[in-house]
């Protein structure tokens, strides 16, 4: 623990700063210098990580953690999100260390056994191949929108049994250390709390990440964020140092006709599509802010569109605090300003909402979202209407993360050509920020590529001619044949 030499930093917030040591003064402290440092952590079984994991979890109780709660009050002021929805991420924490969970992660996300020693396969050439996962060392840069993320980063490291140092953000700068910190009192020499780090620094610090993105000092940068700051990383990018990035996504929904089918149909998707906009104040990129809705773009068509986003409305304004919220500074003054130009234009649009800065849906009356979709947050979404479900699949690319979906049986026929074009997850209505860590992640696999995939490839001169490559030992045979017949050598 290092709390001497501290710098004054401002959280992303109208008042308030936080204090942490200089980190370009101890460069030479965060990377594991020897990689071969490794071996104490890999030598653990992954039962005996999942082990220390579920015992780690359950000390992560603001009730009990001081180190947590301290975490979350100084969140307040500085999170995207108000205090209920600060509180609820910080109570549901600890599920993501339970044992079904972790075992979900590893089974899905990457396989048991490359994790636990070499997987040995027999190819069609006769060649035995053997695969290991190896850890790697890594910096995490988390995102800010929800403390989970910190958690999330310990769990995928010590999975893949690396090491890690988390880079925290202004908007959530103590999260990490407080989980570090219960780390070290729960099991300090343990290899995995050996091979955590925690710091902060301003991101663009030459002093530091010039010294720090090194291949000499690490595998790979694990960053969440926006486009500005992902594309500053790239800058350090070399044979050796890979980006590993969760970068910013955009999210969509699809209604189908079904919706319309009777008022308990309509009740429910207006329900289920409130969640998916409301959910963590729209601050997540899987929040739905595009809303295709086959309910056909004639006049009878756009007047119950209207009465659709007047229900949807309505439902999200009732949203329990705990999912939702006023924003906690209202509607970004840009979006304000947008909103304010739609509710003039009535020939294009309909805006319901948003005169209190409360959240506002924008009802379409022509088969396009809005020319200002890219920046809708705050609680603000868009319903365009369409004759045709496959007109909203065209509007998919590869920014499109989350796909909401009503009813169930629509995805069926979206998610092929969805995933064409470029959407990476689809999902049952209403639960767009409900994600499982086992599966993929942005369309990569992400303990998958946290690892180091190292070979072993077994051949023989007696099996294998040196310097020749056989697909099979018929062809072999045939060609060893062949040159004999006609006097050649033996390949």
């Amino acid at each position: 623990m290092i709390t001497d030499d501290l710098q004054e930093f401002g959280a992303r917030s109208e008042s308030g700063v936080f204090l942490s040591p200089d980190v370009s003064r101890r460069t030479a402290q965060l990377p594991l210098a020897d990689p071969t440092a490794l071996g104490d952590v890999h030598s653990l079984p992954v039962s005996e990580i999942v082990d220390y994991l579920v015992e780690l979890g359950g000390l992560l109780d603001c009730g009990s953690n001081e180190h947590l709660a301290l975490a979350r009050e100084l969140s307040y002021a500085a999170a995207p999100t108000t205090q209920p929805i600060v509180d609820e991420q910080y109570r549901l924490m600890p599920v993501l260390f339970a044992r079904t969970a972790l075992d979900d992660m590893i089974d899905v996300g990457i396989g048991r056994a490359y994790l636990d020693g070499w997987v040995s396969t027999v190819l069609a050439d006769g060649r035995t191949l053997s695969v290991r996962a190896f850890g790697s060392r890594c910096v995490h840069i988390t995102a800010g929108n929800s403390p989970m993320l910190s958690a999330l980063s310990v769990i995928r490291n010590a999975l893949t049994r690396g090491d890690a140092i988390i880079k925290s953000p202004s908007n959530d700068p103590l999260t990490a250390t407080a989980i570090a910190i219960t780390m070290c009192e729960m099991a300090p020499d343990h290899p995995i709390t050996r091979h955590l780090s925690a710091a902060y620094w301003r991101g663009g610090d030459e002093r530091i990440e010039q010294v720090l993105y090194q291949p000499t000092h690490l595998d790979k940068v694990v960053a969440w964020g926006g486009f500005a700051s992902i594309k500053h990383l790239t800058r350090y990018l070399q044979p050796g140092l890979e980006l590993v990035s969760f970068d910013p996504k955009r999210s969509a929904s699809v209604i189908g006709a079904a919706a319309f089918a009777d008022e308990a149909a309509f009740g429910e998707a207006a329900r289920r599509l409130a969640v998916d906009i409301g959910h963590l104040n729209q601050a997540a990129c899987a929040n739905a802010r595009t809303v295709f809705v086959e309910c056909g773009s004639d006049d009878r068509g756009l007047e119950r569109l209207g009465e659709f986003g007047e229900r949807v409305y309505q439902e999200l304004i009732a949203l329990p605090e705990y999912i939702s919220t006023r924003p906690k500074r209202g509607i970004a003054p840009a979006l304000r300003a947008a909103l304010a130009a739609a509710r003039f234009d009535e020939d294009w649009y309909t805006v319901i909402g948003g005169r209190h800065d409360e959240g506002a849906i924008i009802v379409s009356r022509l088969p396009e979202p809005v020319d200002f979709a890219t920046a809708l947050d705050d609680r603000v979404a868009n319903l365009v209407p369409v004759d045709m479900v496959s007109e909203a699949t065209r509007r998919f690319d590869s920014y499109t993360q989350t796909v909401g979906v009503y009813p169930e049986d629509l995805k069926e026929q979206l998610r092929d050509v969805a995933g064409l074009c470029g959407a990476q997850r689809i999902v049952s209505l209403g639960y767009s920020c409900v994600p499982t860590f086992a599966g993929p992640q942005d369309a990569l696999e992400p303990l998958h590529r946290l690892s180091r995939w190292v070979t072993d490839e077994q051949l023989t001169p007696a099996s294998h001619p040196l310097g020749t490559l056989f697909l099979d030992g018929t062809r072999r045979v045939a060609a060893k044949r062949s040159d004999t017949e006609e006097g050649g050598q033996d390949p």
